[in-house]
């Protein structure tokens, strides 16, 4: 598969002509000709790529290609590597122009040489490709009929195993096709492929409840593939009761034989179910077949993506089911029944067989497959079952039956766009059930450019929208958190990790070690450590690594064998992510990688940053999140380019931290310093900044921090702590707040650490906050929750340590309608709260910790939502001023009856 190495070869080469014209000089024609034969090579290819499998002379050719991307790739990174330079004063300075100018002469003379040598091989491979271009003039769904379609075999293999857990989805479909409602609805079904929505659907659509209730019954299979005239003919057969009038049989024009269908279907009521459909431009095409004739009529939408479910039921948004893998305990009960035929699993082989189940991961076509092979698996001997568990990844490959899961994962991948496959298959760097997070691969994907700016949007805005694209299809996989606005963890299905593993392999986009030999390929592109670093110091490989990143704990790790592996690579290394290890100092091979545009120490025990730094020129990211590092060195000033930058809690940054006029997250910078209102000033200057953090606030400098503030107008996330008194770390200074005259328009998140006077009316601005975190406040006045309880978006409230110093916290009614969690630490003053009915409406979580209370929250019985209380060392005062019967009342448990979960530990009565 060249496909995925030329799309990416093309969008390096439209930037790099447009930024480096001036530097190309004359072989800018050449650069221009190898873009154009990739164009014209690119609409080939993926037809080629669907074909490549079973022509063994198409593989080969397709390699080639592949290889002479990824050459030309580096020819154009090595003469970017050759022009970097530092810059020079005075008489050094004038010396770094001369050698400057031999430097983009010599540079020239290379690329004038090679680029020559790159355009004849990629002549000589469309020459051996033209035999193979008669099968691009056939349609694509030719192809991908022939090579990729599904059909419906694997839903039937799950039907025949009964899905396990189907009759609750099962009860909620019949009832949304059988309400009492008389326009047209449609009804989704939407999950990763596997699942079983198929199987679910043709249980609701076969059952003896439905069909009696429907006149007219079709069932539609539309895959990526279909052909419209074909699909319109096939459910005319149905709706007529299985064969097509004579008369019909030459119509081929849509529009004729959509007008049947809607005449024959205006007066009655009927269910149709579209099956497998992949594209919301196929649902826009399919859709205005149906008519609404208030007759109750149902259509039926199975689909892998998220946003074609929701645009299909925009008229009916409550009809939307989304199948989920199954649980621990139910894939086992449908392992159970596919592997021992209903019988109980031998206790000999329950600890391999849970293991083994384990990596389907509650998909029920992959337990249901896995449990065939293991079926004719002797049961008498483990070492069978061993060896099909250390082999799984192969046998999706080797396996007839398991080739089944395989398929369905390839046709996901297969119909991605090109630039999400080079992403979704940069995901296998990830360790087996790593908790993958959102922010990471964001920034690795700009740093790898994979994402890039365009329509004015950020590299980092682009390769959310990929991120959330794949999400949306069902690839990735929300982690199960507490209540959070937004997750930032997910994960990749086991098997599906195998899968990307074996094509990022395939295709030389990743390579990973963990300790066994390193099956690498000659050139090494990218490389990811898991567990360890052993047979990666002496490997040979990397003259051309891109990428080296550490996932997970890597052992035997340490500046030693990091400046080892870094010694032997290659100068174009772009991404390096080094979290976890212990280093103890900064690699001094890391100051000459200039081309480097990812760099992370997290987690090191790096204390000292090198001025050396400065050479980074085209540095994006730096991540110094939890290393020791206290103090970072004048020469960052240099990194011009820097888009992300995180450090410690109490790190001192440069003054002129103005000049990363591309900054989008700082955090966090120390203010507490006589140069903070510089510093604060010099924040003003960041205006693409989205995350700033503060740490060490200053009282003097709150006004020159305000006036900044009014200038970020991205700022999504906002954090300012306070500078201790004396040191006492319990006690901060007064925020000086007041002057910002209304907050930045876009915040979503705001933590505020230290001591306000009073609480900042400019919050009730914040239309589209939807975190807010206080903390040693000290606010006693009413109008905390005044202005926060009208912010439509909500949804998590914490107060801390004393940021609120009243006795009693009252919510009243109407108040807070988007709230989902509230927590309430360390508020020593605090005796009651009280909900008004009407108040918080889709609260579902409550957590109260370390407060003096004399009660449950009075009108917590309001809270029909609530899935969760959490009181954790709370003090159950008596009650004054009140009789027994009310004191009692004050504690009665049976207000919390209907909270589902309730984790109570009260401490003494006093």
């Amino acid at each position: 598969m060249a496909e995925v190495a030329v799309s990416f070869l093309l969008d390096h080469l439209t930037p790099f002509l447009q930024e480096e014209a001036r530097l190309l000089g004359g072989v800018r024609e050449e650069v221009v000709l190898i873009k154009d034969e990739l164009d014209r090579m690119k609409a080939f290819l993926r037809v080629a790529d669907a074909k490549e499998k079973d022509d063994t002379q198409l593989q080969v050719l397709v390699k080639q290609l592949r290889e002479v991307a990824y050459d030309t790739e580096d020819v154009l990174d090595e003469f970017m590597l050759r022009l970097a330079h530092h810059d020079g004063d005075g008489c050094c300075g004038f010396l770094h122009k001369i050698a400057y100018s031999i430097k983009s002469l010599i540079a020239r003379h290379r690329i004038a040489s090679e680029l020559p040598k790159i355009k004849a091989r990629f002549d000589n491979i469309s020459k051996s490709l033209e035999p193979f271009r008669n099968i691009e003039q056939g349609s694509s769904s030719v192809v991908i009929g022939d090579t990729w379609s599904d059909g419906r075999g694997d839903a039937l293999l799950i039907e025949e195993a009964e899905l396990v857990g189907i009759e609750e989805p099962k009860k909620q479909l019949i009832g949304w096709l059988l309400d009492n409602d008389s326009p047209l609805k449609v009804v989704s079904v939407v999950g990763m492929g596997g699942l079983g929505k198929t199987t679910l659907v043709k249980k609701v659509f076969e059952d003896e409840r439905i069909k009696p209730q429907f006149q007219s019954h079709a069932w539609i299979t539309v895959s990526q593939s279909f052909n419209m005239v074909e699909l319109l003919k096939n459910m005319i057969k149905q709706l007529y009761g299985g064969a097509l009038p004579q008369e019909m049989k030459i119509m081929n024009n849509n529009n004729e034989l959509t007008e049947v269908i809607q005449e024959f279907l205006r007066k009655q009521r009927y269910v149709v179910v579209l099956d497998d459909v992949w594209s919301i431009g196929a649902w826009n095409g399919i859709k205005h077949i149906f008519p609404n004739n208030n007759c109750g009529s149902r259509v039926i939408v199975t689909t892998r993506i998220l946003d074609l479910a929701k645009t299909s039921c925009l008229e009916s948004r409550d009809y939307i089911y989304e199948m989920k893998v199954l649980s621990d305990k139910k894939s086992w009960v449908l392992f159970c029944k596919k592997t021992f035929k209903d019988k109980t699993c031998p206790p000999h082989l329950e600890k391999i067989s849970r293991e083994i189940l384990g990596k389907c991961g509650g998909l029920p076509l992959a337990i249901v497959v896995l449990s065939g092979v293991l079926a004719l698996k002797d049961k008498s001997k483990t070492v069978e079952w061993v060896m099909v568990q250390r082999n799984l990844g192969g046998e999706l490959e080797d396996n007839d039956k398991l080739e089944r899961i395989n398929k369905i994962f390839s046709l996901s991948y297969f119909y991605l766009p090109d630039y999400l496959k080079i992403c979704f298959l940069y995901l296998s760097i990830f360790p087996e059930d790593h908790e993958i997070e959102k922010g990471q691969v964001i920034r690795l994907w700009a740093a790898e450019r994979f994402a890039q700016e365009k329509e004015r949007k950020l590299a980092e805005e682009v390769a959310e929208g990929y991120f959330n694209e794949l999400l949306n299809r069902s690839l990735i996989q929300v982690l199960e958190e507490k209540i959070e606005f937004s997750p930032t963890r997910y994960r990749i299905h086991d098997l599906l990790r195998d899968f990307i593993i074996s094509k990022s392999r395939e295709l030389n986009i990743v390579t990973l070690a963990s300790g066994k030999a390193i099956l690498c390929p000659q050139k090494v592109r990218r490389l990811a450590l898991h567990n360890s670093s052993r047979n990666v110091e002496e490997n040979k490989c990397f003259e051309r690594l891109r990428s080296l990143l550490v996932v997970g704990e890597v052992e035997g790790l340490d500046n030693s064998s990091v400046s080892s592996i870094l010694r032997g690579a290659s100068k174009l290394l772009t991404v390096l992510d080094l979290r976890g290890v212990s280093l103890e100092t900064f690699p001094p091979e890391v100051s000459e990688l200039v081309l480097l545009r990812y760099l992370c120490l997290r987690n090191s025990n790096v204390k000292f940053i090198p001025g050396s730094i400065g050479k980074l020129r085209n540095l994006e990211t730096l991540d110094l999140k939890d290393a020791v590092v206290t103090e970072l060195p004048i020469e960052i000033g240099k990194l011009r380019k820097l888009r992300y930058l995180v450090a410690g809690y109490l790190v001192v940054g440069p003054v002129e931290i103005g000049n990363f006029s591309f900054l989008q997250k700082l955090r966090s910078i120390w203010a507490g310093e006589v140069n903070g209102n510089i510093i604060m000033r010099e924040v003003g200057k960041l205006t693409q900044l989205k995350s700033l953090k503060i740490s060490g606030l200053r009282t003097e400098d709150g006004k020159i921090l305000c006036s900044s503030l009014e200038k970020l107008g991205n700022l999504r996330t906002l954090w300012v702590d306070a500078d201790a008194r004396r040191g006492k770390w319990n006690e901060f200074e007064l925020l000086d707040l007041k002057t910002l005259s209304s907050g930045p328009p876009l915040l979503q998140k705001l933590h505020l650490f230290g001591h306000l006077e009073e609480t900042p009316h400019w919050i009730a601005s914040l239309h589209s906050l939807v975190l807010v975190n206080l903390t040693g406040c000290k606010l006693r006045d009413d109008h905390l929750l005044q202005w926060l309880q009208d912010l439509p978006n909500l949804q998590r409230m914490s107060f801390q340590d004393d940021a609120y110093v009243g006795e009693e916290l009252c919510f009243k009614a109407g108040g807070f309608k988007s709230l989902k969690y509230l927590g309430l630490f360390v508020l020593q003053e605090l005796r009651w709260v009280r909900l008004e009915q009407g108040a918080m409406p889709h609260l579902e979580e409550l957590e109260i910790g370390h407060c003096d209370l004399m009660g449950y929250p009075i009108g917590i019985e309001h809270l029909t939502n609530l899935r969760s209380i959490t009181l954790h060392r709370v003090d159950k005062l008596k009650p004054q001023n009140l009789s027994d019967r009310d004191r009692d009342d004050a504690w009665d448990d049976n207000k919390l009856a209907h909270i589902p979960h309730r984790y109570i530990r009260i401490w003494h009565t006093t």
